[in-house]
């Protein structure tokens, strides 16, 4: 399925967590769940106008703690993304509130939080958010929290400038994405390994990663990634793209996030 195909035989959850991460427009959402999932899909690929308008139609409809709880957290997760990490992290308390004896609201919740409290320099609280969703990523079904888990976990140990730690953690979440089925998490996983390679001193390595993740950001349509390991490119080298090429595709994808309605924290 191309980017911009008719999406008629595509579910939304095959765009959020399947291998049709770029199909747009979206399915309609017929239900809270899939509105939810309509959210995920449509900040996937940087479109956080419409994946706020699905959350704050989910938050208007629903008086399930869950729903409510994960369309939070959700939120939070695209502050994060654009550099609002002080922003997200209320919402990702609200959404930990909500979510009572649901592992997978709770588990989502504080793993926002642990990536909050590392995005503004409070490392042990970011340890211990990610030690207590550890227990509850442990009683949950769910496949995704294992892969975010491990995502937030290789994050903090490049911040604390651990390699050998963030890139094992990395490792961890290839292998857990390569069984998930969902194409946005193997490459969100690869680009993560590629960070993870870099605060480890493997400059090469993490080359090899971040080049063979750039065109796959593009070709399914994942323009918040694009930005990502482009910029990484950019500070690192590529071997197969010069710096003006890798300029240009970090500040069009910052562009067309822009276009669809994020709003970057200025650096």
């Amino acid at each position: 399925m191309t980017i911009g195909a008719a999406t008629s035989a595509v579910s939304v959850y095959d765009v959020a967590f399947g291998g049709n991460s770029g199909s747009w427009p979206l399915p309609a959402a017929d239900t809270t769940a899939d509105m939810w999932l309509r959210a995920v899909a449509a900040g996937g690929q940087g479109r956080y106008g419409s994946a706020l308008s699905d959350l704050a139609r989910l938050r208007r409809h629903t008086r399930h703690r869950r729903w409510a709880s994960l369309a939070l957290s959700t939120q939070a997760s695209f502050l994060r993304q654009l550099g609002w990490h002080d922003r997200a992290r209320p919402l990702d308390g609200q959404a930990f509130a909500l979510s009572g004896e649901d592992a997978e609201a709770a588990a989502d919740a504080l793993i926002g939080l642990a990536a909050d409290a590392l995005g503004v320099g409070r490392f042990p609280a970011s340890a211990r958010a990610l030690e207590r969703a550890a227990d509850l990523v442990t009683a949950s079904s769910t496949e995704r929290l294992p892969v975010r888990l491990a995502w937030v976990s290789a994050e903090l140990a490049m911040v604390r400038g651990d390699g050998a730690s963030a890139v094992a953690s990395a490792e961890l979440a290839v292998r857990l994405a390569a069984s998930l089925g969902s194409a946005r998490h193997v490459v969100k996983s690869q680009v993560v390994l590629a960070a993870a390679l870099c605060s480890s001193g493997d400059i090469a390595a993490a080359r090899r990663e971040a080049d063979a993740a750039l065109p796959q950001t593009a070709s399914l349509g994942l323009v918040p990634l694009r930005w990502a390991v482009a910029s990484l490119l950019t500070d690192i080298g590529s071997e197969q793209h010069s710096r003006v090429d890798l300029v240009g595709f970090r500040d069009m994808s910052a562009e067309t996030v822009t276009i669809r309605g994020g709003v970057w924290r200025p650096r």
